[in-house]
């Protein structure tokens, strides 16, 4: 029984998303392989060696696989299936495009988010929300499977597995890279962030939001929002948190006029320490924080400010 973890990286480091990917795969049994398909790739394919718990990275290199294009990805992934019991992605916007059609092909169910593996053909995933959770157990041959990973911790480094460089399949031509716009910040990117701060409708404008922006200085911390806020286009929709946004689990959570609706919920529960500032006694974010300050958020959070001196 081998796994194939498909990584996610930028062709010269792996994401954040991939290491806990690979926690997920060691803990399905058996030798764990990284798949990294890229451009000039080799950086990215020895930083998935130096990974504890790997004990293969396959390289694929070429130009078509340069922006991580999925019908590419794909069609790699396709291409060394069959040597595998299970197929891993992260449950990010890159796993999530690729994995379905690596599903779809294999003529697989693919198993969704999972948050826990409690044995190689039984997994636990979030439904409703995060109001349930669902163990899922599969008869498939081949397990295509997403990770959500604030679900299991990052894999630490210490490996030394070998980089086998194989064989690349041709460029699909169903897709072409046009362009990407990034949104640059100088605030810890959110899902990686240790602290976020995020405010809701509550905030009332998008211009009310730079009250945060303090607060989030002294805690070096990143900025998100509930999808009311986004909505309303107090802020971008890169800042959204929640079922339809970012999962995030930091180590402290602080969510400034956010009612908490379930799909908020959804995207930060599983945060260590949840601080919430609203004036309704009575919003449910209050059920999942660990500290609550009922009061005028305008009022508060220049305290709090003050108080981080």
């Amino acid at each position: 029984m081998t796994t194939l973890v498909i990584a996610e990286h930028d062709n010269a480091s792996l994401k954040g998303s991939t290491l806990n990917t690979i926690t997920a795969a060691s803990q399905c049994g058996g030798d764990v392989h990284v798949l990294v398909a890229g451009h000039n790739a080799a950086a990215a394919a020895q930083a998935a060696a130096q990974v504890a718990g790997v004990t293969k990275v396959l390289l694929a290199d070429a130009a078509h696989f340069a922006d991580g294009l999925a019908e590419n990805v794909a069609e790699q992934a396709l291409a060394i299936a069959s040597a595998y019991s299970h197929i891993l992605a992260p449950a990010t916007a890159y796993g999530k495009n690729i994995l379905p059609r690596v599903a779809a092909k294999l003529d697989v169910s693919q198993i969704s988010e999972i948050t826990k593996v409690d044995a190689p053909d039984t997994f636990e995933r979030p439904i409703y929300a995060g109001n349930a959770i669902a163990t899922v157990q599969s008869t498939d041959a081949i397990k295509v499977i997403t990770v959500r990973t604030t679900g299991f911790d990052a894999a630490a480094t210490g490996g030394s597995a070998a980089v086998e460089t194989i064989a690349v399949v041709a460029d699909s031509g169903k897709s072409a890279f046009v362009s990407r716009e990034v949104a640059k910040s100088d605030r810890p990117e959110l899902t990686a962030a240790k602290v976020i701060v995020s405010g809701g409708r509550g905030m009332g404008s998008g211009d009310a939001f730079k009250l945060l922006e303090p607060l989030a200085d002294k805690l070096g911390a990143a900025m998100g929002a509930s999808r009311a806020a986004v909505d309303a286009g107090y802020v971008p929709n890169d800042w959204q948190v929640g079922q339809t946004g970012k999962i995030v689990a930091p180590q402290l959570y602080i969510a400034v006029g956010i009612s908490g609706a379930i799909q908020h919920l959804a995207g930060m529960k599983d945060s260590k320490t949840i601080v919430a500032i609203n004036k309704d006694p009575e919003a449910p974010i209050f059920s999942v924080a660990d500290y609550g300050i009922v009061g005028d958020l305008f009022e508060i959070v220049p305290q709090l400010v003050a108080e981080l001196g």
